[in-house]
C-alpha cells in the first residue's frame, strides 16, 4: 500500500490499525488501502472533495444558528435527524448518509461559530486600523445570571461609506464603573445613555475617558433624551393614563378575561381582537397599547359592564374618553419620531433634522388644541427644548456638510483653506452630480479623494453614533440567547455571531482548517 506520510497530501490522516488505513481529516470515515493506491487516485481526490463540502456545510449550518440564536445542540438534535430523513425519503439513502458525514455535534458548532466571530472582529479591527479615527455606541444591561456585560458598536470610515459593526460584549467584574469598561485612547466620539455609571464625572465613563483622551466628544442618546422629554404630564393626563393601564392589565394578563374578551370583539367584527399588553419594541408599547384601546373603547365598555367593574363608568365620560384619544395621538407621532431616530447607517444630521421638525409641529398642536392639552404640549416642548437646547446651533453649524452646494455662513467656523477647499468644492459639477445620486456619507467618502482635508473634516462630523437604538436591539438578542438553561454561557462569539453584517471570510477559514489538520 501507498506510505503512509502519504497520505497527508490527499487530507487524510492514518489509524492505528496494522496496516494502518487512511482516515478523513474532516468526517472520519475510514477508507481502504485499496482507495489510495496510484490507481486509486480518483477515489482520494472525490473523498477529498465529499470532505471539502462537509466542513463548508458545518461552518454554514453553524452560521444558521447563530443567527438564529438557537441553542447549538439544536442541529444534533433535530436538524441533522430531520434533513437525514427527508433526504432518504426526497432522494435516496445515499443521500441521507452524505448528510451524516457533515460534522454537527454541540461542540463543533460552538467551535465554529468561536471561529467565525473571531474573524469578523479580526476584520472590524484592520477596518479600524485603516480608518484611523472611529466612534462607540455604548450601553450596558444585566443578564439572567446577574452578570454586567457592557455591550459596543463601532461606527468607522470604510473604503466608500461609512459603516458600523458590533465590537465586543464583554462581561464587567465587579462594579461597573467607567475605569473598568474603557482603556482606548483614539476613539473620537462616544454615544451612550444618561446613566450614572456611563456619564459620571468621579466614576463614570466619561470623567475617565477625558483624562486619557480630552478632545474626546460625548453624545446622549437623542432616543433616550426623546424619552426623558415625554416623560412627564398633568395630573389630569396621568390619572387617564394610570385608569388605562389598569383596564389593558385587567383584560390581557387574566388569560379567562382575555378569552373573554377576545370572543367578544369576535362577535363584533372588530379590525383587531385584543389589546396589547406589550409590544416587542419596549419604548414603543404607551403609543400602540394606548392606541389600540382607544380603537377598541365601545368593546372594553361594554365588557367592563358586563363584569360590573367600577372602571366602566369613565369610558362614559367624554372627557375622558378625549383625553385618552389625545393621549393615543401624541404618544403615536412620538413613537414615528422615535422610529424615525432609528435604524443602521444614520448619521447624527438627518436625527437633528426629525427632532427640529417635531418640535415645531409641537407648537402648532399647541395653538390649536384645547387647554389642557395645550399645557401638555407646553410642557412637552419646554422639555424638548431642555433636552435638546443646543440641537439648532449644532445643526445649523453643520449645514456646509448637509449640503456644500449651498455655501453660507455655516462654513465661517471653518479655518480658512478649507473655506477655499469648500468653495472649489462647491464649483465641481462632477461631485455635484455624484451629491444627487448618492448618500451623504457615500459622498463626501468620494470628496475625500479630491479634497482629503475638507473630506476627513466632514466624516468626523458624520462619524458620531447619535443614539445606542443597535445595543437596545442586540440586548434583545441577548436575552434569547443566554437564557436561564444556558445562564453560564460566554456570550460574546455566539452575539457577534448573530447581529454582526460583515460576511465571515468562509474560504480563509476553511483553508486554515485544513492547514491545522494536516499538520
Amino acid at each position: 500500500s501507498i506510505h503512509v506520510k502519504n497520505y497527508i497530501l490527499y487530507g487524510f490522516t492514518s489509524t492505528s490499525a496494522d496496516p494502518p488505513q487512511p482516515q478523513c481529516f474532516f468526517c472520519g470515515e475510514v477508507l481502504s488501502n485499496k482507495s489510495v493506491k496510484p490507481s486509486g487516485q480518483t477515489v482520494m481526490m472525490k473523498a477529498t472533495g465529499v470532505s471539502s463540502k462537509a466542513l463548508e456545510a458545518s461552518y454554514a449550518v453553524s452560521l444558521l444558528v447563530a443567527k438564529s440564536k438557537k441553542p447549538h445542540s439544536t442541529v444534533e438534535e433535530l436538524i441533522l435527524p430531520a434533513a437525514t430523513v427527508m433526504a432518504e425519503i426526497m432522494i435516496d439513502k445515499k443521500a441521507a448518509n452524505a448528510f451524516k458525514k457533515v460534522p454537527l455535534s454541540n461542540n463543533t458548532m460552538s467551535r465554529r461559530i468561536d471561529e467565525m466571530s473571531v474573524d469578523i472582529i479580526g476584520q472590524v479591527v484592520n477596518k479600524i486600523k485603516q480608518a484611523g479615527q472611529f466612534a462607540l455606541q455604548l450601553d450596558e444591561m444585566t443578564d439572567v445570571s446577574g452578570d454586567a456585560q457592557l455591550l459596543a458598536f463601532i461606527r468607522y470610515k470604510d473604503v466608500s461609506d461609512i459603516k458600523e459593526n458590533i465590537l465586543f460584549c464583554k462581561r464587567l467584574p465587579g462594579k461597573t464603573t467607567g475605569e473598568e469598561m474603557f482603556q482606548w485612547k483614539t476613539c473620537t466620539h462616544i454615544c451612550t445613555d444618561d446613566t450614572a455609571a456611563m456619564t459620571g464625572s468621579v466614576k463614570g465613563l466619561f470623567g475617565h475617558v477625558k483624562k486619557v483622551n480630552p478632545n474626546i466628544k460625548w453624545m446622549h442618546c437623542i432616543i433616550h433624551r426623546e424619552a426623558l422629554a415625554r416623560k412627564i404630564m398633568s395630573p389630569d393626563l396621568s390619572a387617564v393614563m394610570d385608569d388605562a393601564v389598569k383596564v389593558i392589565n385587567l383584560i390581557q394578563s387574566r388569560p379567562l378575561n382575555h378569552r373573554l374578551f377576545v370572543t367578544l370583539c369576535h362577535e363584533s367584527s372588530t379590525e383587531h381582537e385584543q389589546l396589547l399588553l406589550h409590544t416587542d419594541v419596549r419604548w414603543l408599547s404607551r403609543g400602540k397599547r394606548l392606541l389600540r384601546l382607544f380603537e377598541l373603547r365601545s368593546e372594553v365598555f361594554v365588557f367592563l359592564t358586563e363584569h360590573l367593574h367600577p372602571l366602566a363608568v369613565v369610558f362614559e365620560d367624554a372627557r375622558w374618553v378625549a383625553h385618552l384619544a389625545y393621549l393615543a395621538y401624541v404618544f403615536t407621532k412620538l413613537n414615528e419620531l422615535n422610529l424615525l431616530l432609528q435604524g443602521k447607517e444614520s448619521h447624527i444630521l438627518k436625527m437633528y433634522d426629525k427632532v427640529k421638525g417635531f418640535t415645531k409641529k409641537l407648537k402648532l398642536w399647541e395653538r390649536k388644541l384645547v387647554k389642557l392639552v395645550q399645557a401638555h404640549l407646553s410642557k412637552l416642548c419646554t422639555d424638548f427644548s431642555q433636552y435638546f437646547q443646543d440641537i439648532e446651533e449644532k445643526s445649523e453649524r453643520l449645514d456646509w456638510v448637509r449640503n456644500p452646494f449651498s455655501v453660507s455662513e455655516s462654513s465661517n467656523n471653518l479655518p480658512a483653506r478649507l473655506q477655499e477647499h469648500l468653495m472649489d468644492l462647491s464649483s465641481d459639477r462632477g461631485l455635484k452630480m455624484a451629491y444627487a445620486e448618492k448618500t451623504l456619507t457615500e459622498f463626501w467618502c468620494d470628496v475625500e479623494k479630491e479634497y482629503p482635508e475638507l473630506g476627513k473634516h466632514a466624516l468626523i462630523e458624520l462619524l458620531p453614533f447619535g443614539f445606542t437604538y443597535m445595543c437596545e436591539v442586540t440586548f434583545s438578542a441577548l436575552t434569547h440567547i443566554k437564557t436561564k438553561q444556558r445562564n453560564r454561557l460566554d456570550v460574546e462569539n455566539s452575539l457577534v455571531a448573530a447581529v454582526s453584517t460583515l460576511p465571515t471570510e468562509l474560504s480563509k477559514l476553511m483553508k486554515d482548517k485544513q492547514a491545522q489538520e494536516s499538520c
